[in-house]
C-alpha cells in the first residue's frame, strides 16, 4: 500500500472526540466531537493545504527577509515565502515525524531539526496528541541537542470552525487588547496598537461579518486558571474553543481569505504563538533554548455546545 501524501494517519478516539493526526508536519488533519466538525481538515491523500493543523517550530510566522542576527552572527535562511521574500513557519512543516508511542487516545511523534543554513542547531521536537474529556490536548517539547544556545519559538496552525459555511457567519471572542499592524504587501511588522475602538476589538465577542483579519494579537487576558480562550461560535453558541497558557503570549488570527473557493473564509486560523511575527529579527519574546533543557508548551481544542 502506498503511503498517503500527508504521511501515516493516526486515529485518536475518546469521550465523543475523534482526531486524525498526519505524521507529515505532525499535523492535526481532522477533529470532530460527536460527529460535528471542529476544525477545517483535509483528506489523508491530499497535500496539506495552507499549513492546516501543522506544528510550527523553531519559529512561527515569519523571519523577515529570511535573515537575522543571533549572538553576533548573521544568519540567512532559505526563502520559503517567495512572493514576500521571507522564511515562513519554521523547519518542521514537511518533516515526516516518527511515531514513538501510540494508544487508542494518544500518540507521541518526533523529529530532529538538523543543523543547516541559517539555523546551525540540532533540536529534537516532540508532538503529543491526547484525546481527553476536555478536548484534544497537544503538547510540544523541544530539546536542544547541540552545544550552543539556539533561538526558538513554537506555534500551531489550526483552522477552527462552527456550524455554517463561512467565517462571516461566526462570532469571534478574542480577549486580546493589542494588535500588531503590518505593511500591506509584505506583512512586515510596523508596530503594536490598542484594539479599543477598532475593527480588531473582539474582546466582548461579536460577529466577524466581512472583516478581514490577518494579524497577530497580544496582551491576551487569562482566566483564573491561567488560560487564554479564543471561541468561534454560531449564533447559538455552538462551535470550537482554543485554550492555552501564558507560554503563548501571542496569537495570529486569519479569516482565511484565499483565491480557492473551497478554502476562502471557510475556517478561522487561530494560531497561539510563543513569540511575535518577525521575532527572530526584533527579539520580541524569542526563547533562548539552552542545551539539554527541554522546553514544553501545550494547547487544547474543545467543543462548545
Amino acid at each position: 500500500m502506498s503511503l498517503p501524501l500527508s504521511g501515516t494517519d493516526v486515529r485518536l478516539v475518546h469521550h465523543g472526540y475523534e482526531a486524525h493526526i498526519a505524521t507529515v508536519g505532525a499535523s492535526l488533519r481532522s477533529l470532530t466531537h460527536h460527529g460535528r466538525e471542529m476544525v477545517r481538515g483535509f483528506e489523508a491523500q491530499q497535500l496539506r493545504p495552507v499549513f492546516t493543523g501543522a506544528v510550527l517550530a523553531p519559529w512561527p510566522n515569519r523571519v523577515i527577509d529570511a535573515a537575522y542576527n543571533w549572538d553576533g552572527a548573521q544568519q540567512r535562511l532559505a526563502v520559503t515565502e517567495p512572493d514576500r521574500g521571507h522564511a515562513l513557519h519554521g523547519l518542521v512543516l514537511w518533516a515526516d515525524f516518527a511515531i514513538e508511542e501510540q494508544a487508542a487516545d494518544y500518540v507521541r511523534l518526533s523529529t530532529v531539526i538538523s543543523p543547516q543554513q541559517g539555523y546551525p542547531h540540532r533540536v529534537r521536537v516532540e508532538a503529543e496528541y491526547a484525546a481527553r474529556e476536555r478536548g484534544l490536548v497537544t503538547r510540544v517539547t523541544a530539546t536542544l541537542l547541540s552545544e550552543e544556545p539556539a533561538p526558538f519559538g513554537w506555534g500551531s496552525h489550526s483552522y477552527l470552525v462552527a456550524p455554517g459555511e463561512k467565517v462571516d457567519e461566526w462570532t469571534l471572542t478574542l480577549p486580546a487588547s493589542t494588535v500588531q499592524h503590518v505593511t500591506d504587501e509584505r506583512l512586515v511588522p510596523r508596530g503594536n496598537a490598542p484594539v479599543a475602538g477598532t475593527a480588531f476589538d473582539f474582546r466582548a465577542g461579536r460577529k466577524i461579518g466581512e472583516t478581514f483579519i490577518d494579524h497577530a494579537f497580544t496582551d491576551v487576558a487569562l482566566d483564573d486558571a491561567g488560560l487564554a480562550h479564543v471561541d468561534v461560535t454560531d449564533a447559538h453558541g455552538v462551535g470550537s474553543r482554543m485554550s492555552w497558557g501564558s507560554d503563548g503570549p501571542w496569537v495570529q488570527i486569519h479569516t482565511g481569505d484565499r483565491p480557492e473557493a473551497e478554502l476562502h473564509r471557510t475556517g478561522l486560523a487561530v494560531e497561539p504563538m510563543s513569540c511575535a511575527p518577525g521575532a527572530f529579527n526584533s527579539g520580541e519574546d524569542v526563547i533562548r533554548l539552552e542545551p539539554q533543557r527541554p522546553l514544553s508548551a501545550s494547547w487544547v481544542i474543545s467543543a462548545l455546545e
